[in-house]
């Protein structure tokens, strides 16, 4: 299955879903990208860079090194693997590919949505997600 039918089923899967895209932070690109709505290619390359600054910002390569380092852990190995952003009418779920650790799942879904629904169905497809990549 393409990658933009594996994230037309992430759209099904996850509750109030209005959007689903797929973000390689290494080159910066949107792989992916499902909506409901139409938005502008800037809107949506935004979202792309965005999603490189909240996982590989200066200040949060900082504090995973700081953590690993205060509990010991000697590894390459990314600390924050899910992001969570709310705004007035939408959620956010940034979620790092578990094989690659540069690529991330973005789900966005009405505020109203089952936080915990959203979470659980997210992690569900991103080995789909991952596998179509």
């Amino acid at each position: 299955m393409s990658l933009n039918s594996v994230l037309a089923e992430v759209i099904k899967t996850v509750p109030d879903c209005v959007a689903a895209g797929y973000v390689d932070m290494t080159t910066g690109m949107l792989l992916g990208v499902k909506t409901v709505d139409s938005h502008p290619q800037e809107v949506l390359d935004l979202v792309a860079a965005a999603t490189g600054d909240i996982f590989q910002g200066a200040n949060v390569v900082s504090i995973e090194k700081l953590f690993k380092q205060l509990r010991g852990v000697d590894s390459d190995e990314h600390y924050f693997n899910e992001i969570i952003i709310t705004s007035k009418n939408l959620i956010h779920v940034f979620s790092r590919s578990k094989s690659t650790g540069q690529q991330v799942l973005v789900t966005v879904s009405r505020a109203g949505a089952n936080l915990g629904m959203m979470l659980i169905k997210s992690r569900q497809c991103l080995p789909q997600v991952e596998a179509a990549a």
